[in-house]
């Protein structure tokens, strides 16, 4: 009798939520602990992004000593698509990479020459 009730229990139990993960709603994307060294105006743009199409957010956001000021990279989330540079008012710079060709607009050949890599700031955990 024990094993039988054992043998019920068994599928309930694999058929409850304990083990299946939460998909993330768009603002626990936005507010991840992460989000604090972005500048106010680059984390808008995500929360622009997350509300009218989260597919188009950024793979990540990386930050970048260029030409001595600080710019934030941010990673395009598919093919063919421009991978913008951003200073720390939101204005963009460039794309150093990314396009048809991979070059980026041309705006700026010598990023990958010249640009210290300082951190990951940001990362789409939906990708």
């Amino acid at each position: 009798m024990k094993y039988l009730l054992l043998l019920l229990l068994v599928p309930i139990l694999s058929a409850s939520e304990c083990g299946k993960k939460k998909n993330k709603t768009a603002d626990e994307v936005v507010n991840q602990p992460t989000t604090d060294s972005i500048p106010p105006c680059l984390r808008k743009m995500i929360t622009d992004l997350t509300k009218e199409n989260p597919s188009d957010l950024p793979l990540k956001i990386d930050e970048y000593l260029y030409n001595g000021k600080t710019v934030y990279a941010f990673n395009a989330p598919c093919c063919d698509q421009f991978n913008m540079l951003y200073d720390d008012s939101c204005h963009a710079i460039c794309a150093p990479s990314g396009g048809f060709t991979g070059k980026g607009d041309g705006k700026c050949p010598d990023f990958s020459k010249t640009a210290t890599f300082i951190k990951l700031v940001w990362q789409n955990p939906l990708k």
